[in-house]
């Protein structure tokens, strides 16, 4: 493009490209606090204010799942002639807790973007806000789900220690994994309509790639290895082994078994859920803003 100078020569307008930092994007993002909260706020107002059952919403996914994940416990310990215990039901329900969360605000946050196509295209406003919005009206289900636990473990056995406070520490790293998950696939899902499919057939199956219905040692040696090794893997089985077993996850956790020693809990699975939910969050904030430009053109 050129403009005309006073001289009538023609000069070329340059065009920078804005450079952006993740610190940027997050300044930006606690700017807009306040419009974040407003979203969260009407999320939550749609889904427990203006629906029938209300607060139930928030256990009827964990209860969904840990009713599928009893009766694939039932037809294994038949097959094997073994009983289920009250502690491989706390497990059960202690590793649910995270996977309905993940799987619910993902699947809600790939169409943040296009559930707010008309606001995009008429005011600007940092578009990461959405998809964080959205996952942080999650958080409450989670959060009561935890609660809940915690008072029910003691009276099915299960006594809590220090430990547990690992929780904490494992929820907050899977948030900031979630969000970063959300900022690719809420982008993916506007340029490319399909993705929400995807996402919601490798969500109802991913289940059984997660040590949810399982518990690792049941796979042996080498396959405990490969599925401890999958990202999600780190925050499931935390609950397992800080929660219900009052593990310190700075120390490895073997259990013994008919096909050998099972590893079920290593210090390096710690650093690698840190990492991989600091990697994500760094990668989706940048791609994201620097796909923002045209969203209002594709929305």
């Amino acid at each position: 493009m050129t403009v005309s100078v006073a001289n009538g020569t023609p000069e070329p307008i340059a065009f920078v490209r804005q450079r952006h930092s993740v610190v940027s994007i997050v300044r930006e993002l606690w700017d807009a606090r306040d419009l974040v909260t407003q979203f969260v706020q009407r999320d939550l107002t749609i889904r427990y204010t203006q629906a029938v059952m209300g607060l139930a919403w928030a256990l009827l996914m964990p209860l969904l799942l840990i009713g599928a994940g009893m009766m694939f416990r039932i037809v294994l310990a038949t097959l094997s002639n073994t009983s289920l215990s009250a502690v491989s039901v706390a497990s059960l329900a202690a590793k649910s807790l995270p996977w309905a969360f993940f799987s619910a605000a993902l699947s809600a946050a790939t169409m943040s973007i296009i559930g707010h196509s008309s606001l995009i295209g008429k005011v600007y406003f940092a578009r990461e806000a959405l998809p964080l919005a959205t996952i942080l009206s999650q958080s409450p289900d989670l959060a009561i789900g935890l609660v809940i636990l915690t008072v029910v473990f003691p009276f099915v056995g299960v006594s809590l220690s220090w430990a547990a406070l690992w929780i904490v520490i494992m929820m907050i790293l899977l948030l900031i994994f979630t969000v970063g998950c959300a900022l690719l696939l809420s982008c993916a899902n506007l340029f490319y309509r399909d993705v929400k499919y995807i996402v919601q057939i490798t969500l109802n199956f991913g289940v059984f790639a997660t040590p949810v219905f399982f518990e690792p040692q049941m796979l042996g040696p080498k396959g405990a290895e490969f599925i401890l090794a999958l990202p999600l893997s780190p925050f499931i089985q935390a609950m397992d082994v800080a929660m219900v077993h009052g593990h310190n996850l700075l120390t490895s956790a073997t259990v013994v078994t008919a096909k050998g020693p099972v590893v079920v809990w290593a210090p390096w699975m710690l650093g690698y859920a840190a990492g991989s939910a600091i990697l994500l969050l760094t990668v989706g904030l940048l791609v994201f803003r620097r796909a923002s430009t045209r969203f209002a053109e594709m929305a």
